[in-house]
């Protein structure tokens, strides 16, 4: 496979006025009977194809979480790279987020980047801070890939640590400004931010300058749009992976769910780009 440079391949789309990240929590339950096949790794998959087929063109990235893949073993997992494979195929400028949340000891972070970028062969990752820049270098080493740090996460629970006040400023600012300042020598980090804190959002911008921004909880987190562009974008109306998940890809329960995926990912994408 030819190399894939994550952070251009998200230019290329924001030059295309693409914003709109679609998450692929392919929660088995909730996959509609039409797209159901013989074997979980075959709903998987279907399924994907069908969100795939019908938003490539409105996104600048698609993004799994990892969980819902890993919840069925083996068939998960090979559905997982069955998709990552496909996009590839059929839409081979849009870069593919996984959405693991990892971070260990340097030594162990060896295995997540072995397993995450050579063997599945993913764009870009995110990641836990808390252990520090120096066991997150084997990552940070990898210059053509995305990483992306947890900042300011979109969960109402999110303020328990990450409010915390450190050295006069709360964490998620600390945070914001160690990955602005210090770990992002190869031009290769974002920040995750949640719509759902866009004053927030504002902040982590203002230091983070024209860092790219994972922005998930619009949809069914009820992160509201316009607010997030507006506090989000960078100095040169960019910088936004603004994810919807489930309000996308269960817009509808029926034979017409891709179709109705389409639908919704437009009208975000109108609404995107209004604001602006």
């Amino acid at each position: 496979m030819a190399s894939r440079n994550f952070r251009e391949l998200l230019e290329s789309r924001w030059e295309l006025g693409n914003f709109l990240c679609v998450g692929l929590d392919s929660e088995l339950s909730r996959i509609p009977e039409s797209a159901r096949k013989g074997t979980i790794r075959e709903t998987l998959f279907n399924f994907n194809r069908g969100i795939i087929d019908a938003t490539h063109r409105f996104v600048c990235a698609f993004k799994p979480n990892s969980a819902f893949y890993e919840a069925h073993g083996e068939e998960g997992l090979l559905a997982l790279s069955d998709t990552v494979n496909y996009i590839h195929e059929v839409a081979p400028n849009v870069p593919f987020i996984l959405d693991a949340k990892r971070a260990d000891i340097g030594n162990t972070n060896n295995g997540y980047v072995e397993a995450i970028f050579d063997r599945l062969g993913v764009d870009a990752v995110t990641l836990h801070p808390y252990l520090g820049k120096e066991a997150l270098m084997p990552f940070l080493k990898r210059s053509e890939k995305g990483i992306i740090i947890l900042c300011k996460t979109s969960n109402p629970g999110a303020g328990e640590f990450q409010d915390l006040e450190t050295g006069g400023k709360p964490l998620y600012l600390t945070v914001a400004e160690h990955v602005a300042k210090e770990w992002n020598a190869n031009g290769n980090c974002g920040l995750v931010v949640g719509a759902t804190y866009p004053e927030d959002l504002k902040k982590v911008r203002a230091i983070a300058g024209d860092m790219p921004m994972l922005i998930p909880g619009i949809g069914e987190q009820g992160g509201d749009l316009e607010k997030t562009v507006s506090a989000g974008r960078d100095s040169r109306g960019r910088g936004m992976i603004i994810s919807a998940s489930r309000s996308v890809i269960f817009a509808s329960s029926g034979k017409d769910y891709a179709e109705e995926a389409r639908k919704k990912a437009t009208e975000l994408d109108g609404v995107i780009r209004s604001a602006l």
